[in-house]
């Protein structure tokens, strides 16, 4: 009996490509006299993984210099809420048992939604006061809806440029629409969006979410506790959530952390709050 085991345990880019084996054989004199960087084929190959690391890599970085973005807050939350008011509408519009119950969650967790575009909008308001383009910090979000909608909402509208990190999907992940032009990027690799997230973060707020939340909240926790980067604020937003969810204190009790850990976490309820631990952090106006 032959094992089952795996070729590989991801996506490929080759599956994104919807290519096929004998298109990537390069047999035709028409293909292999291709330019290496216009044979879309041939940069499928494993073989050019690095490169396509690289790639991913270079992009967002040179676009962002070149829109004297230096300074970002990241934020994380989940892609399920929605606004209070689309919230209202979906308590209005519900029949049914199942959809009247999924208004009341959206109605719960709307709050959050809320706070994260009003977030935006202070970020951006306080860019507004400010001359250098160096001194600014701008709004970075996975670039998808929910929270991450939000945040980028905030600041759009107050006539800030902002910035989205999207990645490629299985079922695919749109922009949202409030993402600046020429700041909408697209990744097929987490790990080089991960990287992205951190590399001009002067902030992480992080509001209630799923695995994904998670995920990218505790790399940036075990980056610190491990002292890969330099400390800078953590913030999670709603308390009640983040410790029913997780029992830091029990952590501790068992050993897994200390709490010099937990204190590189400050939690906030509002907006307001989230940004003054940043205002305080760099002693900005």
């Amino acid at each position: 009996m032959s094992p089952k085991l795996p070729q590989n345990n991801s996506q490929t880019i080759t599956e994104y490509f919807n290519l096929h084996k004998n298109q990537l054989q390069g047999e035709s004199a028409e293909d292999s006299y291709k330019f290496a960087f216009n044979d879309r084929a041939f940069l499928a190959r494993k073989e050019t993984l690095g490169i396509r690391f690289e790639l991913e890599l270079l992009k967002p970085d040179i676009l962002l210099r070149e829109n004297d973005i230096e300074h970002t807050i990241t934020v994380f939350g989940s892609t399920r809420f929605v606004s209070s008011d689309r919230a209202y509408e979906m308590e209005r519009e519900a029949k049914t048992t199942e959809e009247k119950e999924e208004a009341q969650r959206a109605l719960l967790h709307s709050k959050y939604y809320d706070s994260a575009r009003e977030l935006g909008k202070l970020v951006a308001g306080y860019n507004a006061t400010q001359a250098d383009k160096h001194n600014k910090l701008h709004i970075t979000t996975g670039g998808g809806p929910g929270i991450m909608e939000a945040a980028n909402r905030g600041a759009f509208e107050a006539g800030d440029k902002t910035i989205g990190f999207n990645i490629s999907l299985p079922r695919e992940q749109s922009p949202n629409p409030y993402i600046t032009p020429g700041l909408n990027f697209r990744f097929h690799y987490f790990a080089l969006r991960k990287m992205h997230f951190m590399f001009k973060a002067r902030a992480i707020v992080a509001f209630p979410g799923g695995f994904g939340s998670f995920d990218e909240l505790f790399e940036t926790l075990t980056l610190m506790q491990t002292k890969k980067v330099e400390r800078f604020p953590i913030i999670l937003v709603g308390k009640d959530f983040w410790c029913d969810v997780i029992d830091f204190q029990k952590m501790i009790k068992h050993g897994v952390i200390e709490q010099a850990d937990v204190d590189l976490m400050h939690f906030v309820e509002t907006a307001k709050e989230a940004w003054t631990v940043i205002k305080d952090w760099y002693d900005l106006a």
